[in-house]
């Protein structure tokens, strides 16, 4: 079954309008994007490789979980189900707002940080999607990206997370 999105204005509001996923968002409208970067006691990253034929970054780690609002998704809900869906991890955000969140081209991006000490071999994998997840320190995500084997993000994102993974975030808007 296809995936609908909700189509969002530049402030985060609903329109009424609805996409499929894959076709192109409209200019000046929006779609929400949720993550989920799970911490352990240690401060370890929970993070994620995903599968060989996934399309977009194939065999690369990722963050703990993240994916597209569909239609009707709070960022709160969107979260909570992603992640019961790509690690089967039951998440509840009891209306808990995203720890940082921006927009990035036609993307309202939110990021949860949180602290959850969770046993890798009782979660549930999806096949879809993921081949595997670890908790991995800061150093080691770094030398990830710089190995390529880690999605390219911006090391200094990653020392952000870092660094706000027992605290409160902030709200920002980067154009």
């Amino acid at each position: 079954m296809p995936e609908l999105w909700d189509i969002r204005d530049q402030n985060r509001n609903l329109t009424g309008k609805t996409m499929l996923r894959g076709d192109e968002i409209p200019p000046g409208m929006y779609h929400l994007v949720v993550h989920v970067c799970l911490f352990n006691a240690a401060g370890e990253m929970l993070i994620q490789q995903r599968q060989p034929f996934k399309h977009g970054w194939p065999n690369m780690w990722d963050i703990s979980v993240g994916g597209s609002a569909t239609t009707g998704d709070s960022s709160q809900d969107a979260a909570e189900r992603e992640c019961l869906e790509e690690i089967g991890y039951a998440l509840e955000l009891h209306g808990e707002p995203p720890a940082m969140s921006f927009t990035d081209g036609n993307v309202h991006d939110d990021y949860y940080i949180l602290r959850r000490d969770i046993d890798l071999t009782k979660l549930q994998l999806q096949y879809e999607e993921v081949q595997a997840v670890k908790w991995a320190s800061l150093a080691e995500i770094l030398e990830m990206i710089d190995a390529g084997t880690f999605i390219p993000y911006r090391k200094c994102f990653f020392t952000l997370l870092f660094e706000m993974r027992d605290g409160r975030g902030t709200r920002s808007r980067l154009r």
